[in-house]
């Protein structure tokens, strides 16, 4: 059963998981399971997808509960009007905080398109060095990061953050193989380490200032503490208060 963390007349949001696909799309029709069909079956009611979130990611996922409800939301996203806030991990020590202002290129089904703007801002909440080889190096660093995108391109924070050589732990398209696999044999971690921990509107109807979190998955939770960033974390007010218990 999917994690409802918002529910009015007009939306319903969930805690997406790790792993689960937003809807079926022409790449991934063996798939059985979605989250719109999920949904949709544990509420017994049709709805509307206004944005996405890429299969690996986790956190807030929001849905219409009708076609005249999704239209000025997803009018707000293409406007840029909702405030998003991610969490990643990263590898290596990025700098304290920064902009990236890097066009990204359509996928390969829209070749003939140019590049479309793209604009990421992000800040490092914490690092750390674990005494674990990888490549050429002895020890692997990284870093926490909070991350707020400007735009809403396609894979766009996974691609800004290997772009600029932190690639995200656990991107299997767009990351580091090695550490990506040092987290899966070392670390217990499967999972791409990027959460969508807070979205912002205005809602169409009320005019109400909306603001809807979701936790962060345990798996990330557990490396937090591993990693002592457990109180760097409670301390984001983009996150719900208090944690739970973390389990040893």
């Amino acid at each position: 059963m999917l994690e409802i963390i918002y529910e009015d007349a007009h939306y319903v949001a969930i805690n997406k998981p790790n792993g689960l696909l937003v809807h079926r799309t022409r790449i991934a029709e063996e798939k059985k399971e979605f989250a719109l069909q999920m949904l949709r079956d544990q509420l017994g009611y049709h709805l509307y997808t206004v944005h996405r979130l890429d299969r690996g990611t986790s956190g807030v996922l929001l849905f219409a509960k009708s076609s005249e409800a999704a239209t000025p939301i997803v009018q707000a996203f293409e406007a840029r009007e909702p405030d998003k806030t991610y969490f990643a991990v990263v590898r290596g020590y990025t700098p304290e905080a920064a902009t990236i202002d890097n066009p990204i290129r359509p996928d390969k089904d829209h070749k003939h398109k140019e590049p479309q703007d793209a604009i990421t801002h992000y800040e490092r909440l914490a690092t750390v060095e674990l005494p674990i080889p990888v490549g050429p190096y002895q020890t692997a660093r990284y870093s926490l990061v909070k991350i707020k995108p400007e735009t809403g391109r396609m894979h766009q924070i996974r691609k800004h953050f290997a772009h600029i050589r932190h690639y995200i732990v656990g991107d299997k398209r767009h990351g580091d193989w090695r550490h990506n696999k040092m987290f899966l044999e070392e670390l217990g971690s499967p999972y791409l380490l990027l959460h969508a921990a807070e979205l912002r509107f205005q809602h169409p109807f009320t005019g109400e200032n909306i603001s809807i979190k979701a936790q962060l998955p345990q798996n990330t939770l557990r490396l937090c503490k591993d990693f002592g960033w457990h109180d760097v974390v409670a301390d984001q007010e983009t996150l719900p208060q208090p944690l739970p218990e973390l389990i040893d």
